[in-house]
This record gives structure tokens, sequence and C-alpha cells, in this order.
């Protein structure tokens, strides 16, 4: 089976007085994906994450992990060691005063055997890249680096699909380019699938494929070239687009020939040199 994740007609409301903040959502992630949600706030793309591994279930509708439907508690164990979340703010993932003992943590909850936990923190810290600041303190780190932490917390436990609910909003610039770099990399390599709720456009045209949230529903799903080259429909939905299909789009209104399809800073700077060649 080469489906990681299921959503099927779900629907979620926190209390029976509010409005459904999930409106009957459907979508699907295959293993290996990077698949980007976006959507203006309030469009319930974070609800939705939180039920990818069992922290929120759904009043209608199912959500299966690897076949394995979130509402069954003899499957809750399994599934979140399949799906693991990593949230906007670092702080409140991170509990020990050092480093190594936070990625650790989890670990050590499972009962994982201490010559295993040594190993695997290590491979963690190395694969997100905060191995060579495993003895300092967390809260001595940079945003950038604390968010690397809890990522890593997150990994050691070896999961096959990473949810980052907002994960990098919280960064400065640099920060989120050193975590998405890190998330990449993960996904590339280790071949971990991600799922990355984000509202940086620039994010989600680095992605294999993106859907967009609107009133509870996925409204708009394609790779980031389909979705991005849709600019006024993404505008309709209170979304930007991304800078440099936002300049490709304002050149052409000025009478310069770009091609279509112009949704990141590499592709935009390609196809001006072409221009003035």
């Amino acid at each position: 089976m080469n489906e990681m994740i299921a959503a099927k007609n779900v629907r979620f409301r926190y209390t029976l007085e509010n409005p459904y903040a999930v409106d009957g959502a459907s979508m699907t992630v295959r293993k290996g994906e990077f698949v980007a949600v976006l959507g203006a706030n309030g469009c319930g793309k974070s609800t939705l994450a939180k039920h990818f591994n069992a922290i929120l279930l759904p009043e209608s509708g199912t959500v299966t992990v690897e076949g394995m439907d979130t509402a069954d508690e003899a499957h809750l164990y399994d599934i979140r060691q399949k799906v693991g979340m990593v949230f906007q703010n670092p702080d409140n993932q991170i509990v020990a005063t050092v480093v190594e003992e936070d990625v650790a943590f989890a670990l050590e909850n499972l009962g994982v055997p201490p010559a295993q936990i040594r190993a695997r923190i290590d491979e963690a810290m190395q694969m997100a890249g905060i191995y060579k600041h495993r003895e300092k303190a967390p809260h001595k780190l940079s945003g950038g680096q604390k968010q690397r932490v809890a990522i890593a917390g997150v990994i050691a436990m070896r999961p096959d699909c990473l949810v980052l609910d907002e994960a990098t909003a919280m960064l400065d610039p640099r920060g989120r380019e050193k975590v998405m770099d890190t998330i990449h990399r993960l996904n590339k390599e280790f071949g971990i699938t991600v799922v990355a709720i984000t509202h940086y456009m620039e994010e989600a045209a680095q992605a294999d494929r993106v859907l967009v949230m609107n009133g509870g529903k996925v409204v708009m799903e394609g790779t980031p070239k389909e979705v991005f080259s849709q600019t006024e429909k993404v505008r309709s939905l209170r979304l930007d687009v991304p800078q440099a299909a936002e300049l490709r789009d304002e050149l052409v209104k000025a009478g310069l020939p770009l091609p279509e399809g112009i949704i990141t800073e590499e592709e935009c700077a390609a196809a001006l040199y072409q221009l003035l060649k």
C-alpha cells in the first residue's frame, strides 16, 4: 500500500455550539511525499493536522494511517509511532536541560533499551543537524536550533511521517531556511513522508504537492506550479503567491515576455537572464 495518510469526509468541531472547524475535508498523502497544506487563518488546516496522529478524532468521516483507523484505540500506539508532530513553538516540546537528554526523553518513556537509545539519539541529532550542540542547554540555542532539537526528539522515535504544524512560524528567515533544509533532507535522503502546514508560500513552492484549505475543506490541489499559476484564485482565498510568481506577473503586465509557471527565485532569475541575454 502506497498510502501514508488518508482523510475522508472528515468533520470536526471543538464544541457542539461551534461551527465545524473541519467540514468534509478529504485528502491523501502518499509514502515519501512532501505535501504542503495552505490556507488563511481559521480555515481548519491545523485542526486537520491534529487528526493525523489521533490528537483529535473526527466527529464523522475517517482518518487512516497506513490503513489503521485513528478512531480504533487498539492502533493508537502504532499510529503515534508512525506519525510524529512538530508544533509552532519549540519551547512547548523541549522538556530537558541538556539537548541530548531532551532528544532521549520520549525513548526513555517508551522503554527503549539504553544501548539503543544512545545510537538512536546520536543518529537523530546528526539527521537534524544539531549533534554539535548535544551538550548545550536548549534555552541557550537560537529559535531555529531549538526547533531542530524538537525535530530530533520526534525523529528519534523513527516515525514514517513528520507533520509540521506551522513549525517555522516563530523563526527568523535564516532559522526558517535551516529548518526547511533539515526537513527536505529528511524527506529526500531518509524517505520520511512530510506534511507541512504553513503560511509561507516559498516553503510550499518547494513541496511535491500543495493542498489549499478554505472553510474546513480542501478546495485546491496540485503541484506547486499548478496551484500557484492560478494567482487570482489563490489570492481570492486570502493567500499570497510566492514572490517570484508575483514579480513575474508584474513584469508580464509591464510587457516583458516571461514564461508561465515561474514560482521560485531560481526560475525567475533564469528567465530574466535569458531575456537579458
